[in-house]
């Protein structure tokens, strides 16, 4: 039987993440993210506990980590554990637990103009034309004023179905448990 190994986080950043471009062409972003957990302890004191996760992204999405991430932003990733061994420069025998990221989603707001509320700059959104818009001629600009936005259309309310009463077995206990 095979094993599954799969991690999903939702926390903010630490730090701007660091960025390597490898000779091969590759490129690697690290970072932390704090995961908080609060709870009530038996003393009915709130507690809150942070856990820190360092994070590991490869190519496109540590390209688009580079791009959009900043200390602060809220992210969401979908990843596996990954456990490095090494020895340190005493010979100790040392290992860290990393998650490889293989699908992120950018949360939270946009920053403001400087930058500071921890959120990121989406990337421009492209949307694919509808039959209508691909029919239609593209206009030209002109000096003349636009004309005013028609009021949109008036929704009809839509009314829910109604429930249909429960007839139940008339109080007999024939319950299959």
């Amino acid at each position: 039987m095979a094993g599954v190994n799969k991690v999903i986080l939702i926390g903010n950043l630490g730090a701007d993440p660091e960025i390597r471009h490898l000779d091969g062409g590759s490129t690697i972003a690290r970072f932390n993210i704090a995961t908080t957990e609060a709870y009530n302890n038996k003393n009915g004191e709130r507690v809150e506990q942070t856990e820190w996760h360092r994070i590991e992204m490869w190519d496109n999405l540590a390209k688009i980590a580079e791009q959009y991430l900043k200390k602060g932003s809220q992210v969401y990733v979908e990843g596996k554990l990954r456990t490095e061994a090494w020895k340190d420069k005493e010979g100790v025998d040392r290992t860290t637990l990393r998650i490889r990221v293989t699908n992120m989603t950018l949360i939270g707001s946009r920053p403001n103009n400087d930058g500071n509320d921890g959120g990121y700059e989406a990337p421009p959104r492209q949307q694919a034309a509808t039959p209508q818009q691909q029919t239609q001629p593209q206009r030209q600009s002109s000096p003349a004023p636009a004309p005013a936005p028609a009021a949109p259309p008036k929704q009809q309310a839509r009314r829910e179905p109604e429930p249909t009463p429960f007839e139940g077995n008339s109080g007999d206990d024939d319950l299959p448990f």
